[in-house]
């Protein structure tokens, strides 16, 4: 059989965007299955997502008691992947800021590396749409922070557009990740490159969402900042 993909999708209020982000997402590879991890959206998500699930055979929803963060959303999913036969598993922002036709491209990169990264800033190149400069500013400056401290030379660190091997979540020991915002992006990219694996990183274009609301604050960010050190700490004593 052919190895099959899943693709994790977290949400939280995203029903304006799920009923034709799915059906995108199906459509650029038969070897493509859709998993969405919701935390109990207000706004009907997932009982959107149940509905099309009952539509859609390739469709899974994992429904959770209440908004419990980004990181713990995918580690769910990861392990629910890890427990069927996927061989390969993608984060995935379910805003259309993550377009599904470089789902293509993530496979047939993952065919020469362990884990791939969808790049906004490739070669510093910047392929952002939308995005006031201020946000653009600290994420390119967050990615700079992050490059230096964790040593780590991928261009784009705290992207969520990416693709692992199964090999690689085996690998790990997931009850260990620590971060739940986006320094979680962070954190799982030094953990799998710590462990030899190989990243590549390929170029996307990233649009800011035109549906729903952002959920990026202080918290998130102040999170990413006192955990990029705490990286390289633990990578010195031999803790990732």
């Amino acid at each position: 059989m052919p190895e099959r993909a899943l693709v994790v999708i977290p949400t939280y209020n995203e029903a304006a965007n799920l009923t034709n982000l799915v059906p995108q997402v199906l459509a650029q590879d038969p070897r493509l299955d859709i998993l969405i991890v919701d935390d109990n959206s207000p706004d009907g998500t997932g009982q959107l997502a149940e509905a099309l699930r009952q539509q859609e055979p390739r469709l899974s929803v994992i429904h959770r008691e209440g908004k419990l963060g980004l990181g713990t959303a995918y580690i769910a999913g990861f392990r629910w992947a890890l427990e069927r036969d996927y061989a390969f598993v993608f984060e995935m922002d379910a805003d259309f800021s993550h377009d599904p036709v470089y789902l293509k491209d993530f496979l047939k990169a993952i065919a020469g590396a362990d884990l791939v990264l969808g790049s906004r800033y490739l070669g510093g190149r910047v392929a952002v749409a939308n995005w006031p400069m201020a946000r653009l500013m600290l994420s390119y400056s967050a990615n700079i922070y992050a490059r230096w401290v964790t040593g780590l030379r991928v261009w784009d660190l705290t992207g969520g557009f990416k693709c692992f091997r199964r090999r690689v979540l085996e690998a790990m020991d997931l009850s260990q990740v620590r971060s739940n915002g986006y320094a979680f992006q962070i954190e799982m990219s030094v953990r799998a490159w710590r462990k030899g694996f190989v990243l590549k990183e390929i170029p996307i274009v990233f649009v800011d969402r035109t549906e729903g609301s952002s959920k990026m604050n202080g918290a998130i960010v102040r999170e990413a900042v006192w955990m990029v050190p705490r990286l390289r700490l633990m990578a010195w004593f031999g803790r990732i």
